[in-house]
Order: C-alpha cells, then structure tokens, then sequence
C-alpha cells in the first residue's frame, strides 16, 4: 500500500530522486560521486540597441568539480558540498583579430598572476539545505575578486524544487526570488530591483534629469537523478537618461554550469555537527558570508588633484565656459576630486588663478563629499566682503547639489547664525536652504533635526521682522521649500500692501501641487484679482488669475474671471483675453471648463474679446519628442503708458509624466511713468521708481537682482545706461549625477556613472529712450551641455569599459521692444535661438594592468538649425510695424 501512494505521489510531483520531508522538497548528491560540471561566466559592455558581436568584456571559462563531503545524518536534505575549479581560461567575450587582441600570446597564470591562479583553485565549501545555501567556506586573505568569482558560482547552485516566491541571500544580495517547477525543469527569476546589498550609490532627485533603469536575471536549471544537470544564467541591466534615451548602457552577464559527466569520487565523511567536519577537514577554511561587503574602489594610475588641474585648468577660464570644453573639463574634474583629500583640494583653491577660481568652487562644491565640503567651507571667508563672486557660486552650487544631505544643510546654518560681511549672500543663505529643504523631504528626510530647525526658521521669519528685503527673503525661501506648513503663511502675504510681497507669495502658491490649493487660498486668491477689499497693483491680480486657472478652477471662478474682462484697465483686459485664448488654443486642463462658459453668450461676447492692447500671453512647444517635450509660455504685461510692468518667461521640461521647471527669468518694472509725463494706473500711483529681474533656474529659485531703485538711482542710470546686459546667474551646474555599483550574480561587480555638466550664462537688461520714445528688455541665454555614461568592470587582472558621450553648445535669446510714441503703442517680442552644434561619441576599451589596451572609438556630430520660435499673428503684425519705422 505505502508503495502505491508514493508511485501516486511522483506521478503528481517528479520525486527526481529528492527527498519529501515535511512537504519540503530538496535536491541531494549521490554519496562516492564527483560531478564534473564545464563553467564559464562573461560580461558584455556595450549602449542599449548595441550587438553583442561588437561589446566589450571578458569570458572566464573552467572546469568545476562537486563532490558531497558530508550529510546530516538526522536530515538527508542537509549536506556540505565540496566545490574545485580548475583549467581556467580568459579570453575576449567579442573575437577580434590578434592585432586588436590584448590577450593574443598571454598565458592564464600570465594575466590572473601565480597568486590569483593558486588561490582561485583551492577548494571552497558550501553548506547546501535544501537546495539552499546556507553558508559559504574558503580561505583568509583572499582577493575581492577571486572570492567572489567563488560566490558567482555557488549561485548557481541555489535552487528550490517548489513553486512559488521567497527572499534569499546570495552574491547579489538578498532579493526576492520567483520560482516555477516543471518536470526535470526549474526557472528562477531574480527581482533585481529588491535586491539589498552593502554597495551604495547616489542619483539625482528629479526624475527628468535623472535616469531609469531596466533589469532581469533568469537561471533555468535542469534536473537529473535529483542533481543540477545544468544551470544557465542571464542578467541583463538596460539604464538610460530619461531626456535623452540614446544616452543608455546595457550590461549583460550569462553563466553556465554544465554537467560533463560523474565518476567515482571521495566517500562522505562522517560527524553530527557541519563545523566539526568542515575543522577536520582543513582547519584554515573560515566563513565567508555569501553576499559580499561592500567594495573599495581605487583608481589604478589615476592622476593626483594637483596633477590633473595643472592640465585642465585653462579649460576653466571664463572665455572657454561657452564652449563644451568647459562643462566636459569640470565633469572630469568632479570625479577626480570626490577621490581628493581635504588638504589636496585645498592646495588647489589657494593655487587657483584669480578668473578660474569661480569655476573651481563650482566644482569642488558639486563633487560633495565631506573632503570638498571641508575644503570649501576653510577656503571661503563669508565675513570677507572681497570674496563675493566666489560666496555666491558656492551658494548657487548647493542649491543645484544633484544629492544633498543634512551635513550640507547644517554647514549653511552655521554660516546664517555667524557673520556675514554682505546681506545680499545673507539672502542667498537662507533662499539656498529653502531649496535644500526641499531636496532633503524629497528624499524623506523632512524629520531630520536640522531641516525641521531650518523649517521653523523660515516659516517664522517672514513675522519676526520689519525690514521689507528679510521679508521678501523668507518668502523667496518658501517658495523654494515648497513645504505644505508654508501654505497658510503665504497665503496671508498674498494681500499684503506691498506689493512685492503678494507676488513672491502668489508665484510660490503657483509652484505648489493643485492638490494643496485649499478652498481658503483660492477664496484669497479671488479676493485680490477682484479686488473686494482694496486695490491692488496689476500684475498682482494678474498673477492671482494665473494661479486660479491652474489650480483646478470651479466654474463660477471661471465665470467671474471672465465676466471681469471688459471693466480692466486697458492692458489687463488685453492680457486676460490672451491668457484665456492661450489656454484654450494650448489646451490646458482649465481649457474644459473655459469652455463651458463660453456657452453662456452674456460671457461669451464680441465686446468682450475684441479689447485693443499689447500685453500677451503665449505658449508653445520648444521640442516635442519621444523622450522628452519642452515648453515655453511668454507673459508680458504692459501699463497703461506702454512701459513695461511684468515679463515673464517660462521653460519647462515633461518627460516619464514628470515635470521641472527649467527655466524662469521675470522682468518688474514699476513707477517708470514720470518719465513720459503720463499717469499712472489705478493703485500704482504711489510706486517707487524700480526695475529687476528674478531667476528660477532648474526649480531653485536664486536671489533676484535689482537693475535701480528709486527716482535718483533710475536718473543716474539713465544716462550712464551702456545697454550692456546685467549677469543674473554665471556658472557650472551639475546637472546629471547617477552613480551605482551592480552585483552582478556571476560575481563580477559593474560600476556605472552617468554625469551632466551645465555651462550657463543668463543675463538681463532694460533700455529706456525718451528721444526715440522707445524701450527695450533683453533676456539673454547661453550655455553649453556635456552628458556621459560610463560603465566599467574591473577584474583588477583585466578591465573593460563603455563610454557614451553627448556635447552641445546653445544660445537663446528673448528681445522686448517697445514703441509709445503712441497708443495704442507697439510692441515686438523676438525669441530666437542660433544654429547649435552637436557632438555624439562611443568609446569602448579593454586593458591589462601591463598597458596593453584595446581602444574602439565611433561618433557623429552635426549643426542643428536656428530658428525664431513662433507667437502669435498678431506680434508678427506688429514686430513688421516697428522694423518698418
């Protein structure tokens, strides 16, 4: 009877010769057998859609033998295995011509050395249960490399024979695994993405400039009189650049573990206890544990600091930052100071000539780690008011930190509570920590002692004074800290009767997800665009609609914006018909229910949208593509008089279904209608004469600049104006910054970086002619951009590699002419953007620590053409009219 139910029971279930304890199935070797198994293991370099034909990398093939050493005598399924491998072989995993061959005439022990080649052929054990590895045995002082060549092939001896998920530890760490059994047949499907392991990485915080990637890992097994007949293993990793997917690496390690044949081999040895055996057997084997410690990466033959900026330095010089020379240099120069000390980085700044100096701090401060940022922080004296420039790049620097932490936070703290020679960098301090904030909650370190200190610093700041630049500074924070606790504080600063003050708080709201606007902020909102209080100047009621209709807006808010068209000053009725129209022509999610108020013809009506004016509001498509879609909006809003009152310009970059905002440069001007004896409109009769500008670039905000102040400060200018345009922002940004180390499952460990470099110049500037009658606004752009992915495997007897790199060099520029000779007046927008050049290249390489090496080079370069983005017909019509006169 018992024999008929087992006959059922591997009819239903292969019993392969394994063991059903408990309902737990095992795999077992047979007792006086040796398993001889053939293995090899490679590793493919190569971009995404590249062939494996023409990768760069290493196969290591061997032979491996397998004997059972020991069996629990109280469980059959608990076993010690004993694992040798020999007659290893190195060669390329791509065949090449003995010229370009690096192994061509080399000998194994030649390349592994004697020592390596020894030690790779002693025996390891491994403590195998139930298919299981428990643990792992070989010898002290072993090489990184070589034990965990040793790991690689003990993972391919971890296996159940039932169906379903668990957790396991292996050289790629502890990862949850799928299993699916059939019959003599076993899939394994590792999820790489949940694998843990002792090797760290960073990579940017916005998904747009960041990365994504791809990986899988399958080993079928097949099963024979309940052993591995044969183990072969795929894992593959595709990362690329979300805005540019043609900047991608793929990574590809395959293994195989094939039985040869079995002869006799050494009887099992006999004990209780698995240590005492494994001390009987050679008393030097130590544990190993099966996934590996995390790695120290040093750069072979890599140059000092101080010998690497002796050879870039030029490239750094101000002339040279327009040109991708310069972000490729400063990229190059981040990785050689993230291996630099403190006083080596030192050396360097106090060596620095005086014009390249800015570009070095840009560099120190955006490789960091705590020996650049110790550097840095003894280089700079905040408290001399001679170093400037050299403050202000540091500053902007950590605001753009690609992976900031609380050390970075806590550092600027203890600038703000010491002293501070100018209070335009003590602006720069505490806007610079709100976008820090910002960063760390990102990262869900919103708890963090030092953010919540800076947290309450800002939010309180705004009551704690009266001086109207410190108030505008918190705000200015805020609106980088986008944190929800500021909501209810900027919400009061919205009807503030300064009114600098209610537009930093309004264009802050502006940043914030929809789904924080409450019905109390848009209640507020509407109270100032309607005016049911007080008057309020117009580009602050300009700037509540704008908020209102991107703020998921009801249909009696809609309504009674546009009800409101008709009864506003002469350019606000304008510019409030081109947002409308905007809206609807660019389809914005407000655009919906704009038209069901259309319907209504009392709001819909001739009267109502056929104002006269200048003021606009357009947007359009910059670049629209498969990876990524840029957008541009231009807002300009003119006073009754003609003179420019707001100029807006917005870039922002969607990608993934994420969204950054890239770009933001607005032009303010106010109080400017002395100057051709015209009168001011409603709520702006008292206004100071003022004209500034304000950046937001890659969603930090910088501190605005100030072109004058004042009636004096406006006349002096006038006429010392040399029409040269002012610098608002100068510098290098490091844009891209991804770096991770995979543990591949064959034991070899890929690094990858990928790094974007930023050269950028944006400058603005305002012209004024009472002769001609005429003015002028200019925001000027320029910049250069340098990406790279590196992928590299280090054997430390061999190393191959796989570089991609993209270069460009751009210029943008955004010309406001005005003409008031007249009304209503002439305006012309001109927003162009020059031939631009591009650069694409692939390296791939292969070396020996002897210098043999094998170099491939491939690129492509090209000239992208101009082009005057277009707006709408009627600014054609009347840039035709100004160019005419």
């Amino acid at each position: 009877m018992f024999r008929s139910v087992l006959i059922l029971l591997c009819t239903i279930s292969p019993c392969l010769s394994a063991s059903v304890e408990g309902g737990v199935v095992g795999p077992r070797l047979s007792n006086g057998q040796l398993y001889k198994f053939s293995y090899s293991t490679e590793v493919l370099l190569d971009r995404a859609k590249g062939s494996s034909e023409s990768s760069a990398g290493y196969r290591v093939s061997s032979s491996v033998d397998i004997n059972l050493v020991w069996r629990n005598p109280s469980s059959k399924d608990d076993q010690l295995l004993r694992v040798l491998i020999g007659d290893v072989k190195i060669e390329n995993v791509t065949p090449r011509p003995e010229k370009k061959n690096i192994l061509a005439g080399s000998t194994t022990q030649s390349i592994l050395g004697k020592g390596n080649l020894e030690t790779l052929q002693r025996p390891f054990l491994v403590h195998w249960k139930l298919g299981k590895v428990k643990g792992l045995y070989s010898y002290q002082n072993e090489p990184a490399v070589i034990r965990n060549f040793k790991r690689g092939v003990a993972s391919l001896l971890q296996l159940q024979l039932t169906s379903g998920k668990v957790e396991e530890v292996d050289v790629s760490g502890r990862c949850a695994v799928e299993y699916k059994v059939g019959k003599d047949q076993v899939t394994r499907v590792k999820l790489l993405d949940s694998c843990k392991t002792a090797e760290t990485g960073f990579t940017t915080l916005n998904p747009v400039l960041g990365v994504n990637g791809k990986s899988s890992s399958i080993t079928e097994f097949t099963l024979h009189e309940g052993f591995i007949k044969s183990a072969v293993s795929e894992e593959t990793h595709i990362i690329s650049v979300n805005a540019r997917r043609t900047i991608a690496t793929k990574v590809v390690s395959r293994q195989s573990l094939v039985l040869v044949k079995k002869e006799p081999g050494p009887q099992e040895s006999a004990g209780k206890q698995v240590t005492t055996v494994i001390k009987s057997l050679d008393a030097d084997f130590v544990v190993i544990t099966p996934s590996p410690p995390k790695g120290k990466h040093l750069c072979k033959g890599c140059p000092s600091l101080w010998e690497h900026w002796r050879g870039v330095h030029k490239d750094l010089e101000p002339e040279r930052l327009s040109r991708a020379t310069g972000p490729r240099t400063f990229l190059r120069l981040i990785k050689t100071l993230r291996r630099a000390s403190k006083e080596e980085i030192l050396r360097v700044l106090r060596n620095s000539t005086k014009t390249a100096l800015p570009q070095l701090v840009d560099s120190v401060t955006s490789a960091q780690t705590p020996a650049s940022m110790d550097a840095i922080l003894e280089f700079i004296d905040f408290s001399n008011s001679k170093q400037l420039v050299l403050q202000e790049r540091f500053l902007y620097a950590c605001g753009f930190a690609s992976h900031p932490n609380e050390d970075l936070l806590k550092s600027l703290l203890g600038l703000w509570k010491g002293k501070i020679a100018s209070n335009d960098i003590r602006e720069s301090v505490m806007i610079i920590m709100g976008a820090l904030v910002r960063k760390l909650c990102q990262k869900g370190g919103c708890d963090l002692p030092t953010v919540v200190e800076v947290k309450n610093l800002i939010l309180e700041g705004p009551d704690s004074t009266q001086v109207e630049s410190d108030v505008q500074m918190y705000l200015l924070a805020m609106k980088n800290a986008l944190v929800p606790e500021a909501i209810p504080v900027l919400t009061k600063y919205t009807e503030s009767e300064v009114g600098a003050y209610s537009t930093i708080a309004i264009t802050a709201l502006q940043r914030y997800n929809f789904h924080l606007i409450t019905d109390e902020v848009k209640r507020t909102l509407n109270r100032i665009y309607h005016q049911n209080r007080r008057v309020f100047e117009k580009n602050v009621r300009a700037a509540a609609a704008d908020v209102i209709f991107s703020s998921s807006p009801t249909y009696m808010e809609v309504k009674n914006l546009l009800l409101s068209i008709g009864h506003l000053p002469h350019e606000m009725n304008k510019y409030m018909l081109s947002k409308v129209q905007d809206i609807l022509r660019f389809e914005m999610p407000a655009s919906k229910v704009i038209k069901k108020v259309l319907k209504d013809m009392n709001t819909h009506n001739y009267d109502r949208f056929s104002k006269l004016g200048s003021s606009s509001a357009f947007s359009g498509y910059m670049t629209k593509e498969t990876d990524i879609t840029t957008i541009y909006n231009l807002d300009l809003l003119y006073s009754g008089s003609g003179v420019l009152r707001r100029s807006n310009m917005n870039i922002f970059a969607l990608s993934g279904g994420f969204h950054l905002h890239g770009l933001q440069v607005a032009i303010e001007a106010q109080g400017l209608e002395s100057l051709i004896a015209t009168t001011p409109d409603e709520g702006e009769e008292e206004l100071e004469s003022f004209a500034g500008m304000s950046a937001l670039l890659f969603d930090v905000q910088l501190r605005p600049v100030t072109f004058f102040k004042g009636y004096s400060d406006l006349m002096s200018k006038m006429f010392s104006m040399s029409g040269d345009p002012m610098n608002v922002v100068k510098g290098l940004i490091l844009l891209l910054d991804h770096s991770q180390v995979l543990q591949l499952q064959s034991g070899l460990k890929a690094s990858i970086e990928f790094q974007g470099g930023l050269a950028i110049d944006i400058s603005g500037g305002m012209e004024i002619s009472l002769w001609y009658r005429e003015s002028k606004t200019s925001v000027n752009n320029r910049g250069a951009l340098v990406m790279s992915a590196n992928v590299t495997v280090d054997l430390e007897f061999a190393r191959a590699g796989m570089e991609l790199g993209f270069e460009s060099e751009a210029s943008l520029d955004f010309v406001t002419t005005v003409q008031f000779s007249e009304y209503p007046f002439l305006v012309c927008l001109q927003m162009d953007k020059a031939t631009f050049p591009f650069r694409e290249t692939l390296t791939k390489y292969e070396g020996l620590p002897s210098g043999k090496s094998f170099i491939s080079r491939k690129g492509r370069k090209g000239l992208v053409p101009g082009s005057e983005f277009p707006l709408h017909q009627e600014n054609s019509n009347m840039c035709k009219k100004v160019f005419e006169g």
